[in-house]
Parts: C-alpha cells; sequence; structure tokens
C-alpha cells in the first residue's frame, strides 16, 4: 500500500522505522532520496494495513525497522532490492504479467499514470512523488 497508494520508492519503504509514525497526528517521516525528509499524510487504510502488519504479521523483535525479514534473524530490509524482490513476488502470485520492469516502481508509475488520468496535474503528482523536476514526472 505503500508503494501504490502513496508512491514511495523501494528504498523508502525500507528505510521506515517505527519512530516515523505518528499515530495521534496520523502522519508519517519518508527518509527519501538524497537525505531529504518529508512528513506525510497517513491515510486511514493505509495505517490500518500497518497496523494489521504489526499485531499480525510482524516477527516478535526489538529492532526498530518497521518491515522485518520473516526469517530469523529478523532484521529490517538492508535496501531496495528486498522491497523489490517482496513486490515482484507479489505480482507474480496475483497473476500479473506483461510489464517490462516488475519491480516496485511499477507502482509508482501506475499511480503517477492513474493521478494524471484523474486529472491531477504534473505539478500535484511531482509533489506527492516527491520530485525536485517536474521532467522526471512527465516520464
Amino acid at each position: 500500500m505503500l508503494l501504490a497508494r502513496l508512491g514511495l520508492r523501494a528504498c523508502e519503504v525500507a528505510r521506515l522505522s517505527l519512530d516515523d509514525i505518528d499515530w495521534h497526528a496520523g502522519q508519517f517521516t519518508v527518509r527519501g532520496k538524497g537525505r531529504k525528509i518529508t512528513t506525510m499524510p497517513l491515510p486511514h487504510d493505509v495505517g490500518a494495513a500497518i497496523a494489521a502488519y504489526l499485531q499480525h504479521g510482524r516477527p516478535r523483535s526489538d529492532r526498530r525497522r518497521l518491515f522485518l525479514l520473516a526469517v530469523a534473524p529478523y532484521s529490517g530490509f538492508k535496501g531496495a532490492a528486498g522491497i523489490q524482490t517482496v513486490a515482484r513476488s507479489a505480482m507474480r502470485r496475483a497473476g500479473i504479467v506483461g510489464p517490462g520492469r516488475r519491480g516496485s516502481h511499477i507502482f509508482r508509475h501506475s499511480l503517477a499514470t492513474d493521478l494524471l488520468r484523474s486529472g491531477a496535474t504534473l505539478t500535484e503528482i511531482c509533489q506527492l512523488l516527491r520530485h525536485e523536476q517536474q521532467d522526471r514526472t512527465r516520464i
């Protein structure tokens, strides 16, 4: 949901920590490219999915990373590659075939495309995706 609904990059999802989520304010901190730190709203459905993962899916651990590997030792993902593998696996299980790029970035691209088709401006999409230059968003 973080990839598809909010357009996070795989590396940003991998870096998320339990301390990044402010449940009371309904927002969370994203540590993006170029060491940029952004606060984003946490939609209710995304927050509910994270809460369900914390209650029922996350292995018990004293690690502060939000998402942990499912096998011991339960450490956080070292980077984008682990999140990309999870995304590819989920797409394969769902029977999704055809996209040239099958990693996590397809979710980000699909979000931008859907927003554009729904009438969002390139400037709005650029801000959501945290692009510094609108030329990156045009792709």
